[in-house]
């Protein structure tokens, strides 16, 4: 008789599949509910303010953009953030305005304007930046006020 009774005890009865999808069903939820909590979290912000007027000034701006023809490429040695700005023929271009922001991609948090001078070949400023990827969205304008602006990604090997 006391192996009946436990026979009765030990079956999977409809309370107990309920408790299964329910907890299998509440575990998927809430990794749900963290995950779009720190995408929101992280998320840095807009772009632009505007995105249609935005659009309908992007054409004119990368004809400007292209007709200055400058390539930009960065790197880190030594402490040091180095922006190198070069023509069309390679030489290097010294700017009239160079407005910088470094950071992260995925977050606001260790983002910096560093304050760059140009040593007559490149672009240079102290930082010290973390193993992995950085952009640098930076905005330079010529003598005539042409602007030229581009995010410059830039991988920091650890």
């Amino acid at each position: 008789m006391d192996e009946e009774t436990d026979m009765a005890e030990r079956q999977f009865t409809g309370k107990h599949a309920l408790a299964v999808f329910v907890a299998a069903f509440g575990v998927i939820i809430a990794v749900n509910l963290v995950l779009a909590y720190s995408a929101v979290k992280t998320f840095p912000g807009l772009e632009v303010k505007n995105s249609y007027v935005a659009s309908q000034e992007f054409n004119e701006r990368l004809k400007v953009q292209q007709e200055l023809g400058w390539e930009i490429r960065a790197e880190t040695t030594g402490g040091l953030l180095i922006l190198h700005i070069t023509d069309q023929s390679g030489a290097p271009v010294q700017v009239a305005e160079l407005q910088a922001v470094v950071g992260r991609a995925t977050h606001v948090k260790d983002d910096f304007s560093p304050d760059f001078t140009f040593d007559g070949n490149a672009y240079s400023t102290p930082a010290t930046l973390g193993k992995g990827n950085w952009n640098i969205r930076l905005v330079a304008k010529d003598s005539n006020g042409a602007e030229f602006a581009q995010r410059v990604p830039l991988y920091v090997k650890g």
